[in-house]
């Protein structure tokens, strides 16, 4: 193996370059975060002491919250062990009220509940939510079957983590835990909704199964209003650049349209913006089917 072929990490350790796994579909950018950062992590392991652990933002990405990595891995201990001290690494010491201790792919982190708790010293609430949002999202498999055996943690566990002892940012997490809900399944979705509420529009139901008159699921949908036959669709840009994405979406939308559904489209453009138009194109549909702000 050349010298060329291999990097130093960390004082002591040295690994092969790797490249990045081409990835276009929902959440791409973020398994490529997940990606460098585990690797990051499994080289430190080597150099780490027993009784370190990974902690706030490393442990969040590691358990899929979606949120921003920092250039430092971050480490813990607990006290009365001295945080550790390197280049590379952002040493954390936490009392033993604050953090619960786990394995992941062969790692020793902390749990999703205290990693999320761990994030009030330094992330904003928006953060915060969106991290609760994918921490506590009970993903689906195949045909759309619920998995709830792969959910990270709940909100009842991400409220008992924030309120284990005194915690730095304790106002930022209890302004996010009476946000965070479960159906979001991506930052964005989370960012749309925080918008729509945010302009005075009901709360809608989130990752909805809707069915035909026959019990046939037609498809799943991001953010429904029942009640007035409204459904929004959150689409990233893998639905514009994937042909089987689109087809699935024209047929999906199809269906939904048969059932009396007005389906809104919605693109990060129209959400992440100094004045998101989201709020107004879900509203003039909502005030087309009959909804005022004071029904």
């Amino acid at each position: 193996m050349r010298a060329s072929d291999l990097e130093t990490p960390f004082r002591g350790v040295r690994r092969r370059r790797t490249e990045d796994v081409a990835d276009s579909g929902p959440l791409a950018e973020d398994r490529a975060v997940r990606r460098r950062v585990l690797a990051d992590a499994a080289s430190y392991v080597q150099v780490m002491s027993d009784d370190a652990f990974f902690c706030g933002r490393t442990a969040a990405i590691l358990w899929g919250a979606g949120i921003a990595p920092r250039t430092e891995l971050d480490v813990g201990v607990i006290a009365p062990r001295r945080a550790p001290r390197r280049r590379g690494i952002r040493g954390h010491q936490f009392a033993p009220t604050h953090v619960v201790l786990t394995s992941l792919e062969g790692l020793r982190v902390s749990d999703p509940a205290s990693t999320w708790a761990m994030l009030g010293r330094d992330a904003d609430v928006r953060e915060l939510v969106r991290a609760g949002d994918a921490l506590v999202r009970v993903p689906r498999g195949a045909g759309g079957v619920r998995r709830p055996d792969q959910r990270r943690t709940t909100p009842e566990s991400l409220a008992a983590a924030a309120t284990a002892g005194r915690r730095v940012g304790a106002a930022k997490l209890a302004e996010a835990l009476s946000l965070i809900r479960v159906g979001s399944m991506s930052p964005l979705e989370t960012d749309c909704r925080l918008e729509l509420t945010a302009a005075g529009l009901p709360e809608p139901v989130l990752d909805l199964e809707i069915r035909d008159r026959t019990g046939r699921l037609v498809g799943i949908a991001d953010a429904v209003w029942p009640r007035y036959r409204v459904i929004a669709e959150v689409e990233g840009d893998h639905h514009r650049t994937s042909t089987e994405q689109w087809a699935r979406d024209i047929e999906k939308h199809t269906g939904y349209a048969a059932l009396g559904f007005e389906v809104i489209r919605l693109a990060a453009s129209h959400i992440r913006h100094p004045r998101p138009a989201a709020p107004r194109i879900v509203g003039d549909a909502l005030r087309r089917r009959e909804w005022s702000p004071t029904s």
